[in-house]
């Protein structure tokens, strides 16, 4: 009973944790669905090294967990991104942010404020190269879902056969000024009847409503289908993240000392773990004056972050076994590699970590976080969540 007590406190403790990102990453994913065309995303993100460089700088700032990237990086995926420019993104976003960065600074000093973003960037890159050696034909087609084609020129009507040599598009046919409702994006001046005259006043009010019906499509989708689409693996990787913090206690790891046995020992652990990346950093000052090496703690800040069940069965879901396969390889790799090389460094230039350490820090208060939860509770199931949409 006592491990049964431990267990519901730590998923409880778990879950008010990861609620408030995963819900700024659902709704900067609902957003980034109704304004952000996906053209724009399939030309940055799309094929190609640059892609993959791009994808790790725009993910490295955003103050997103290893829960909270899930929706977003699903929605890049569907929205055009390449396979290696997600793996990317999903590696960069969550190993560091703005505020991870803040609070390194304050509890492990310059030194792990610097390079912790640095490895996170390198080891997105890496990550995403490794994933671009894959054949098209072996990586999975984006899930599309319930999503309907919303270029105008996709597809011609069937509906009016009675106007078939006009098309969408087309300049001769135009739609009649008295049916507004069918006009086009791409139609031509004249069955928008846009003239000088209606550009003056009706321009701000319907770009303001534009916006609102944009927004409210947004987090429409994303409190529907999307929470729909992530929320089983969610479950299950915050279950074996529980799992991993009631029956696996902190001390543990120190039994193995540092180097490269202890670090492989930290991968192994951190895989199936559920850390942000704030979250992780008191833990890793912990290790550190407990006795463990700078570079066996950067291996729990940065595979812990990177990967957990719930990303894991995202990834296998979205792209395929063989990216999963790649992208866990990339991420033990990098933090394998910049570990040793941090302590390498460390030792060549005599630096202390400990001497710079501090020993404050502050968290979202618990009752956000459970509220947070309570919410995605609420929309998870399907009865409860039609009383409101």
């Amino acid at each position: 009973m006592e491990h049964l007590s431990l267990f519901v406190d730590n998923f409880i403790a778990l879950s008010a944790e990861a609620s408030p990102w995963l819900l700024l990453g659902l709704l900067i994913a609902g957003l980034m669905k109704a304004w952000v065309p996906s053209e724009i995303l399939s030309k940055h993100l799309g094929k190609g090294k640059s892609a993959i460089v791009k994808a790790a700088l725009i993910g490295a700032p955003l103050p997103l967990c290893s829960c909270g990237v899930i929706p977003v990086a699903a929605e890049l995926r569907r929205s055009g991104a390449s396979a290696p420019a997600t793996a990317s993104f999903l590696v960069a976003t969550p190993e560091t942010g703005i505020d991870s960065v803040s609070v390194s600074y304050a509890l492990l000093g310059p030194v792990f404020a610097i390079y912790r973003p640095f490895a996170a960037i390198m080891s997105a890159i890496i990550t995403g190269l490794l994933v671009s050696t894959i054949k098209d034909k072996d990586i999975k087609s984006p899930t599309t879902g319930h999503q309907k084609i919303t270029s105008c020129c996709a597809s011609s009507t069937k509906k009016t056969p009675q106007k078939a040599t006009s098309s969408c598009c087309s300049t001769k046919q135009a739609a009649p000024i008295a049916t507004p409702k069918k006009s086009s994006c791409c139609s031509t001046p004249s069955s928008a009847a846009i003239t000088l005259d209606t550009m003056t006043e009706p321009a701000q009010p319907l770009l303001s409503k534009n916006f609102v019906e944009k927004t409210k499509q947004g987090v429409y989708y994303a409190s529907t289908q999307l929470i729909d689409d992530i929320i089983i693996w969610l479950v299950v990787g915050l279950v074996f993240a529980t799992i991993v913090r009631t029956f696996l206690p902190e001390d543990f790891l120190l039994s193995y000392g540092s180097g490269l046995p202890a670090m492989l020992l930290m991968i192994a652990i951190s895989i199936p773990m559920y850390i942000c990346a704030t979250a992780s950093t008191p833990i890793a000052a912990g290790f550190i004056m407990a006795g463990l090496s700078p570079g066996t703690a950067l291996v729990f800040m940065m595979a812990g972050p990177a990967t957990n069940i719930s990303t894991l069965g995202v990834i296998k879901n979205e792209m395929g076994s063989a990216v999963l396969i790649r992208y866990l390889l990339g991420v033990a790799l990098s933090a394998l590699g910049f570990a040793l090389l941090l302590d390498y460094s460390l030792n060549f230039f005599d630096v202390n970590i400990t001497d710079q350490m501090a020993h404050s820090h502050e968290m979202l208060p618990l009752w956000f976080g459970l509220t947070c939860a309570a919410l995605i509770t609420f929309l998870a199931i399907k009865p409860l969540r039609k009383l409101v949409f």
